[in-house]
């Protein structure tokens, strides 16, 4: 129980730290539930969450939904998702948990430096943007700082960027869930988590919601990025040591 005491708090924070942040709670909580329960398991554990976590945002931030974009860059985000996930069947345990430790820390740096701001407002981009961050989302369990880099380029309103992106992740989470328990990675005794992790998506997206307004964007960013990139080198330290 204390377990998985530590596991509702961590996906509290995450979903808060997610809803103010833009990138999604998977970016942090991935890695810092992996720390209290077996890789796989928060695979299938952090889809099912996420499916309320989504919904909780589409609910809360409903007016900014910007469809053209939903299309664009969701139906490749849908698409890659599955892909993604179907290979972590095939590719080590041990291998992509390292994989995602270095694509987030590499992420989380690149985001720091700025060098995102630079990606150009195009179609072509929200395509690229959205077969990538589906198959990240798939395979290493999160792809939400992609997506967020792609949205950053259309310089959306805090609501518009927030609903747009929980749409799509809601597509991607949908499809990735239904891969991830076909392959045995949610459990039956998971089943028990559900009521506490909807509870978790609603309380998280609203107090996320309240912080929106109260804080600078940009200093919460990099406050967020901070700790992503702490965590993540604590988790590359911890492969190497065991």
């Amino acid at each position: 129980m204390e377990t998985y005491s530590l596991f509702f708090f961590l996906a509290l924070l995450a979903e808060i730290i997610g809803t103010v942040s833009g990138f999604g709670s998977s970016i942090l909580f991935v890695p810092l539930a992996s720390l209290v329960l077996d890789f796989k398991i928060v695979l299938g554990v952090t889809a099912v969450f996420h499916v309320f976590s989504n919904t909780s945002k589409i609910l809360l931030f409903r007016n900014g939904i910007d469809k053209n974009i939903v299309l664009k860059l969701g139906i490749p985000a849908v698409l890659f998702v599955i892909l993604g996930a179907l290979l972590t069947n095939y590719i080590p345990q041990k291998k992509i948990e390292l994989s995602m430790n270095i694509i987030i820390l590499a992420l989380s740096i690149y985001l720091m430096s700025g060098a995102h701001n630079r990606i150009q407002k195009n179609n072509r981009n929200l395509y690229t943007g959205g077969a990538i961050s589906g198959f990240l989302a798939g395979l290493i369990g999160t792809g939400g700082a992609i997506r967020g880099i792609t949205l950053a380029a259309f310089q959306l309103e805090k609501d518009v960027f927030i609903a747009t992106s929980a749409v799509i992740d809601f597509g991607v989470d949908l499809s990735r869930a239904a891969v991830y328990i076909s392959q045995g990675y949610f459990h039956q005794e998971h089943i028990i988590l559900i009521p506490f992790l909807i509870i978790i998506s609603i309380v998280g997206t609203y107090l996320g919601k309240i912080i929106l307004t109260k804080i600078s964007e940009k200093a919460f960013h990099y406050l967020v990025l901070s700790v992503i990139i702490i965590t993540t080198v604590i988790q590359t330290i911890h492969y190497f040591q065991d």
